[in-house]
Parts: structure tokens; sequence; C-alpha cells
């Protein structure tokens, strides 16, 4: 085994500590270990991201599931929109854009180039809802469960959208989504965020079956490894402070997206 390929599994535990620990993050860690580590079309390493991160958290749901801590009317009502957005976005919008999309003095912006700077914005937007104070509401606060409809219907096409072209879970979007929008507890937020998540990543990958080739074997041996990284980060999180490890990762994150821009443009151009 290569060294670039035991440094990606390796990543791959990371990837699924980080679900386990704050409850998002995973998407963020694996597309740049997919594409930048083990060397995968980008477009492709897309794909493989819903598929690890909707499986990895369908598992650590479970744990939340079973302490009661999943919201499934909630989960349905944010999931829907987002259902159909990521999925049509897999199954037509991704194979439409084209493999050139435009020059900019002398600079050709490929498909496989806009994806990622588009995923580094992505990063810079979650770094900062990681980083920032959270002003949402206090974790025994208990509210009647209610929903606005139009704002959760777009918040769900925007998060499906972004799952679709990018591989994103869109966790940094949905939790303080669920927290304001539908007034629950964080830690339940995080539980059904988890389920949604892994829903609408599933459903997106569904959409890519016809339409790429699937190295099953590496695919699953690094979902494996994944899953097993999410009940690591479950039983470090009783020792760890969510929250300053969400802090550190967003900084983390925001290094990433500084990095990635920089590869994807001043070191091609």
């Amino acid at each position: 085994m290569q060294t670039s390929e035991v440094l990606g599994f390796s990543a791959s535990i990371l990837i699924g500590i980080s679900l386990g620990l704050i409850g998002g993050g995973g998407s963020i860690l694996t597309l740049p270990v997919l594409v930048y580590i083990m060397g995968i079309n980008p477009v492709l390493s897309t794909a493989y991201s819903l598929f690890v991160v909707g499986t990895t958290s369908l598992a650590g749901s479970f744990n939340f599931m079973r302490k009661g801590l999943v919201n499934y009317k909630a989960a349905l009502v944010f999931a829907v929109p987002s259902f159909v957005a990521v999925f049509l976005t897999r199954k037509y919008l991704v194979p439409m854009i084209p493999d050139s999309l435009f020059t900019l003095g002398g600079f050709e912006v490929t498909k496989n180039t806009g994806i990622m700077l588009f995923f580094a914005l992505v990063m810079l937007a979650a770094s900062y809802s990681m980083v920032k104070e959270d002003k949402t509401e206090p974790e025994d606060a208990r509210g009647e469960l209610q929903f606005n409809y139009p704002l959760i219907g777009l918040e769900g096409g925007v998060v499906g959208i972004l799952t679709g072209i990018v591989g994103a879970g869109g966790g940094f979007l949905i939790i303080p989504a669920l927290v304001l929008l539908a007034k629950l507890p964080m830690k339940m937020a995080v539980g059904t965020s988890l389920l949604v998540i892994a829903a609408k990543s599933l459903i997106g990958f569904a959409g890519d079956i016809s339409n790429t080739t699937i190295d099953w074997t590496f695919l699953l041996e690094f979902t494996s490894l994944s899953i097993a990284g999410i009940f690591l980060g479950s039983f470090l999180g009783k020792f760890i402070s969510g929250e300053k490890l969400k802090k550190s990762f967003g900084w983390f994150v925001l290094v990433m997206g500084i990095y990635i821009i920089s590869k994807e443009i001043l070191f091609k151009s």
C-alpha cells in the first residue's frame, strides 16, 4: 500500500471522529482527502463523499435514536425539499456542467477546478459557522415544536443543491436551521441533522449510480473506517468539550479552504 493510501485511509477515521464529536464536519474533510490524498477525480469524489458521509451519518444517528434525541417529524419536514434538490442535482445538473466553464486572463476554469473552488467557499462559510459565538437557544430550552415552512423549503432546497454539487452534508446549515426554524434543543438538532444528512446524501448518491462507475471495494473499505471513527468520536465526546473542539476544527477548516483556493488558482495559473 502506498503512503498516500495509508494517509487517506487514516484520514477516513478522522472523518468519522469529526462526525461523532461535533455532529458535522465530516464532509468538509472527505472531498479534500479523496481528491488531494487519494488522487481521485473531483466529480467522482463528490459521489464517493455522498456515500461515505451518508453511511457514516446513518451509523452515528442510531446512537441518538437510542437516546431519544431524534425528532422524526422535523427530520421529515426538513428532508423532503433536500431530497428533491439533491437527487435532481446529481442526476441532471452535475452531468450538464461543461468540462470547460470559462477562461479568465488566460486561466481556464474547468469543471473540476470549479467544483473545488465552490467547495472551498463552502468551507469558508462552514468555518465561520463553527468559529462564531453560538447565540442560539440554551441546551435545556424546550419550546413548542413549530415550523416555518417557506423558510424550511428554501433552506432545504439550498442545502440539497449544495450537497449535490460538492458532496457536502451541510450539517453546518442544517443544525442552526433546526434550532432556529423548528425550535429544537441543540442535542436533538444534532441527532436529527445526522439522520437528514444520511438520508439526503444516500439519495444523492443514488442519482449517481447510473452515471458513474463505482469502485465498490475501495468505497466500502474507506466507509468502514469512517464508521469506526464515528463510534470512536462518540466515545471521545464524553471527555472532550464539543464547543471548544468545534471552534478549533473551524479554524482548521478555514486554513483548508484557503489552501484549496491557493492550490486551484495560484498553483495552476
